[in-house]
């Protein structure tokens, strides 16, 4: 039906005039500038140690967290993981009963002395199986090293993991937030006949429907925090009072051949398989001093030589191919990062017009309901895209050898 000029701006008048009744000047625009401030909410991270800042309103201040227990940062998770994850613990463990057998067979091959030794058996007990034990001995050490350093790579993945289900949890406390103000304005709306009620049926729906996620958010933070405890070796039910820092979502400035090389000079399997080496061609020089390198012992050794070499290059391709992996993932997730921000800028900015167009009669509830339920979208894939950024940085770390 077409209405004269006149009943049109009686229309836009009235629900503006409901609106303003039902929830104050001004608040359905603050709930939708709410919504567009929040895309600013993580500010870009330069240092892992940075804070990330959220703005709201017309004020600054921290990004909400939890508000019990004892302080948590990612430092002192990483510290308390040294300390208590039962992982590393056992490995240590082992390593020292390792070191303890070998200082056994130590003493007892040194016990042969150099001018009575005669046979090959009798060099290979002197000086390979030593060769041999001292070489384990190192690598037992390498090995404790690489575990300690994945139990602090392992350590930031679970902190991670826990501040962004927080953020995720405070994200789906916002989308509710404007659900419900979406709900108070069709509900007034209804009252005054200038809505159906069709519109309040649908702003139900969204509340429920944020509740709900509200929910599974709740249920992800403990989630959360349980494994975090676990891995950490204290108490599962432990609370934290987590701080929301070390986010990540500056690029990386190492090249990719540097990557490879430090990885190349870092990774233990490179290290183990150059020790086997070593003693392969001990074995081979033993052959040779006391019987022949032309028997088939020695040619068995020598053999071993070579697989030794083989080995040595296929643990560099390995590596290689792992760190470049780690690498183009790293990079592909920080451009998401951008990608994801842009989209919720735009979600944010549609989400507040629509809401001017519905206080001046130009839109329905559904639009914007439909409007809220793409910026929550769009603030779940940011986060979502920093997190992913965070734990790929990890995976890189670990795949330089760090």
């Amino acid at each position: 039906m077409n209405f004269p000029y006149s009943k049109k701006k009686w229309m836009s008048i009235s629900l503006a005039a409901v609106l303003t009744t039902a929830l104050g000047a001004g608040s359905l625009t603050a709930s939708a500038n709410t919504g567009s401030d929040q895309t600013k909410a993580p500010a870009t991270v330069q240092a892992s140690n940075d804070k990330t800042i959220t703005q709201t309103g017309t004020g600054s201040q921290s990004t909400p967290e939890a508000t019990t227990g004892e302080e948590l940062t990612l430092e002192k998770a990483v510290e308390q993981a040294l300390k208590t994850n039962a992982a590393l613990n056992e490995i240590r463990l082992d390593a020292k009963n390792a070191d303890l057998n070998q200082s056994l067979t130590y003493v007892s091959n040194s016990d042969l002395p150099s001018d009575a030794i005669a046979s090959l058996e009798a060099a290979q007990q002197k000086y390979y199986n030593n060769a041999k034990g001292a070489q384990a001995k190192k690598l037992n050490a390498l090995y404790v090293k690489s575990a300690e350093s994945k139990t602090k790579l392992g350590a930031q993945d679970v902190y991670y993991k826990l501040i962004f289900a927080q953020d995720d949890l405070n994200l789906k406390k916002q989308s509710l937030a404007r659900s419900e103000a979406q709900l108070k304005v069709a509900k007034a709306a209804f009252d005054v006949g200038t809505n159906a009620k069709t519109d309040v049926l649908e702003a139900e729906m969204g509340v429920a429907a944020a509740k709900a996620e509200l929910k599974t958010a709740e249920n992800n933070l403990e989630i959360a925090r349980m494994n975090l405890n676990d891995f950490l070796g204290v108490d599962l039910t432990k609370e934290w009072k987590h701080i929301s820092s070390n986010k990540q979502t500056a690029p990386i400035k190492m090249t990719l051949k540097e990557a490879e090389e430090k990885a190349l000079s870092n990774r233990n399997e490179i290290t183990q398989a150059q020790e086997e080496l070593k003693l392969a061609e001990l074995n081979v020089k033993l052959i040779s001093d006391f019987t022949a390198a032309s028997t088939l012992q020695g040619q068995m050794a020598r053999n071993g030589v070579e697989k030794a070499n083989l080995e040595i290059e296929k643990q560099k391709r390995a590596v290689t191919k792992d760190v470049t992996e780690a690498y183009l993932n790293l990079n592909a997730a920080r451009e998401a990062i951008d990608f994801s921000k842009s989209a919720k800028d735009s979600a944010a900015e549609s989400y507040r017009l629509k809401n001017l167009r519905f206080e001046n009669g130009l839109a329905t509830t559904l639009d914007v309901i439909q409007s809220e339920e793409a910026l929550s979208k769009s603030e779940n894939q940011y986060q979502k895209a920093v997190l992913t950024y965070n734990l790929a940085v990890v995976a890189f770390e670990t795949a330089l050898g760090n």
